[in-house]
């Protein structure tokens, strides 16, 4: 039997419909390794130039994403259907005068009051996504 075969009824997205779900999606998840831990946040972000730009402050969010790898998650429910786009690879942050620049210009402002000065890009290694038919409810 082939392990790797996809259940019957789950569609995998092609790269263009990943990257048409993230610019679409208004929110996401981050998952990040923080103290040995996994931990996940939910931001706001903006597709720019092939990354997922959003904007942070100085924490825990911050310093673990530049450390290790991280992946980011967004999902929807479409009618019957449900679909994940799952982006995975490094954090940077830009630091010349003209990637500050080019950041401050975009429209991605942080949902959560405070000072969120740090803009961090996630240019994917790998991205991937899958839709499916959503189960019926199972009655008991």
């Amino acid at each position: 039997m082939d392990d790797t075969a996809q259940p019957e009824g789950i569609e995998e997205l092609t790269s263009s419909q990943c990257w048409q779900l993230l610019r679409e999606a208004t929110v996401g998840r981050l998952a990040i390794i923080a103290d040995g831990e996994p931990d996940i946040f939910p931001v706001n972000h903006i597709v720019d130039h092939g990354a997922v730009v959003f904007r942070t402050g100085n924490g825990t969010m911050f310093t673990a994403a530049l450390h290790h790898p991280v992946a980011f998650e967004v999902d929807g429910v479409d009618g019957d259907t449900a679909w994940s786009v799952v982006v995975r690879g490094p954090a940077s942050e830009g630091r010349h005068i003209t990637d500050l620049v080019d950041s401050l210009g975009l429209p991605v402002t942080p949902w959560q009051a405070g000072n969120k000065p740090r803009f961090l890009r996630i240019e994917p290694h790998r991205i991937s996504g899958r839709r499916f038919r959503v189960a019926a409810e199972v009655s008991s």
